[in-house]
């Protein structure tokens, strides 16, 4: 039986994905390393046939060839996202890349939904109001999403069901854009438009594609001063999707309405991590929190209890099949 080197391991791994491969493999042959794989932290795996890594772990050009130096054969990825990891040198070393493709499309799309509700509504502040019991109401006043123009940027898996959601509120129009249209989503009524006329014309822009070179701050300086004034946007998708230098700038110009993101492009320094008794060296970050109309939250889209077991099985799964000599991953 292989053995594994499970990085970014947390408490909540061993709630479903560590007693699936405990099952399958033993006990003895798990390694839980509660630290990223990194040039500096790579050495762990040593005498390791398999990695697992997160969406933060880096599996760069040198780590990749580190992990291959020292007899690693397999990258197991509990993450739909692959752009942390080098596939090219991957290929080229012979290692094997698994992923998971899909585990809860519906616990991201939630979390899309909620971070609007929080932020048109100010349930953040209402809720820390009243918590100190200041049930003053003045200054919370919000705005309907009935009746708005809505933009998913991106109509794969998770786009479609928040959309879906989203159609519930009767939004004025739902506007979508894709490479690939869904009839699905024009038999909603769905009306799929450029890119660049979603962003003009949208009040509300939730992000739902993947991190590439195309889509590397696909909201930037120049995308954000064609939006319409006060427009919300939501991202639970990918950091890189948005240049932080410029969506600071457009709340402060006031060009931007509000901001929801489970993702930053610089989180790998602090996310999943207690950084309570530390000053935040990303000041970007730092002053992003106290915008009083953007709510940050910590990567945890994916995290429910349906989630968690679809990674463990789906991981375990594809462990099986590179054991069986299945196909590994492909880009795209």
């Amino acid at each position: 039986m292989p053995k594994i080197a499970i990085f970014s391991f947390a408490h909540y791994d061993g709630q479903c994905l560590v007693p699936a491969l405990t099952a399958h493999l033993g006990a003895d042959n798990l390694k839980c390393l509660p630290v990223r794989l990194s040039e500096e932290t790579a050495e762990l795996a040593s005498g390791c046939e398999v990695v697992c890594l997160f969406v933060n772990d880096i599996a760069d050009e040198r780590v990749v060839n580190y992990l291959a130096d020292i007899g690693v054969k397999l990258i197991l990825l509990r993450s739909t996202g692959f752009n942390h990891v080098d596939l090219e040198c991957a290929a080229k070393r012979g290692l094997d890349v698994r992923r998971v493709p899909v585990y809860s499309p519906y616990a991201v799309a939630e979390m899309a939904v909620g971070l609007l509700l929080s932020l048109v509504r100010k349930i953040h502040k209402a809720y820390n109001r009243v918590r100190e019991h200041n049930f003053n109401i003045e200054n919370l006043q919000g705005f309907d999403i009935h009746g708005k123009t809505i933009g998913i940027l991106g109509t794969g898996n998770i786009g479609r069901i928040t959309a879906k959601i989203l159609n519930g509120f009767s939004p004025g129009r739902l506007l979508g854009f894709d490479p690939y249209p869904s009839d699905e989503m024009k038999a909603l009524g769905m009306e799929y438009v450029s890119k660049e006329t979603l962003l003009a014309e949208s009040d509300i822009i939730s992000l739902h594609v993947p991190l590439m070179p195309e889509t590397y701050h696909i909201i930037g300086k120049e995308s954000i001063q064609t939006m319409k004034k006060g427009v919300v946007i939501i991202n639970v998708s990918r950091g890189g999707l948005i240049d932080a230098e410029a969506l600071e700038e457009g709340l402060r110009e006031r060009k931007i309405g509000g901001v929801g993101m489970d993702v930053y492009e610089n989180e790998q320094s602090f996310f999943f991590k207690d950084c309570s008794d530390q000053i935040l060296s990303d000041q970007i970050l730092t002053r992003l929190l106290t915008f009083p109309n953007v709510i940050i939250t910590a990567h945890q889209a994916f995290l429910t209890t349906e989630a968690l077991q679809t990674i463990a099985d789906t991981t375990l799964q594809n462990l099986k099949d590179y054991e069986a000599g299945g196909v590994q991953l492909e880009e795209g």
